[in-house]
């Protein structure tokens, strides 16, 4: 055998506990270390990608997953998730050869193929993931586009952050959008 496959088939385990588990195989079997740990998360109570960050931060090397977390019941690990926790988090201390710029357009491609559309508030790939509707975050937003995104809508493939004008927008994403469209206004 060359991978040694660890699932949490229902979904059931917890992150520590399932941590706990490949770092338990690495302590005590002997030459684990000359074949790749992988975990296979399920979803079933919404941990799949936690339990797939643990099992790696336990020693695991591979991740099997899904784009978009599609799979049996609740899903599988989604994969954009892994990958862009790895590559935003540098405190795991581990990287990846994914091209992050790929991710938007192969999710796009995952939900047309199975006609399965993505919930607007998905992690990574959601309509909503890059747009901000409260004028406080807006206003936020574009004094220091670090301030409520954690990675840049182009490190998976998006053009740009979404401002939504609605009831909760400010006077900053108004601004904003009519100096987008060639309006200017003054501050009186």
């Amino acid at each position: 055998a060359t991978v040694i496959n660890i699932p949490d088939t229902t979904g059931y385990c917890m992150p520590w506990e399932f941590e706990e588990k490949i770092a338990y195989l690495f302590n005590h079997v002997k030459n684990i270390e000359k074949v790749i740990v992988a975990v296979h998360c399920h979803n079933d109570l919404g941990l799949a990608t936690a339990n797939a960050l643990a099992g790696v931060h336990g020693g695991a090397r591979q991740v099997e997953g899904t784009i978009n977390g599609v799979g049996e019941r609740a899903g599988n690990t989604a994969l954009e998730e892994v990958i862009m926790a790895i590559k935003t988090n540098h405190g795991l201390d581990l990287k990846t050869n994914c091209n992050t710029q790929k991710i938007h357009k192969t999710s796009k491609l995952v939900s047309h193929l199975m006609n399965m559309p993505v919930q607007a508030n998905k992690a990574i790939v959601g309509a909503n993931a890059f747009a901000h509707a409260s004028g406080i975050h807006q206003d936020g937003m574009l004094k220091n586009n670090q301030a409520f995104e954690i990675m840049k809508p182009e490190d998976v493939g998006l053009c740009e952050t979404e401002y939504v004008l609605g009831a909760r927008s400010g006077r900053a994403a108004l601004k904003h959008r009519l100096e987008k469209i060639g309006i200017t206004i003054s501050a009186n």
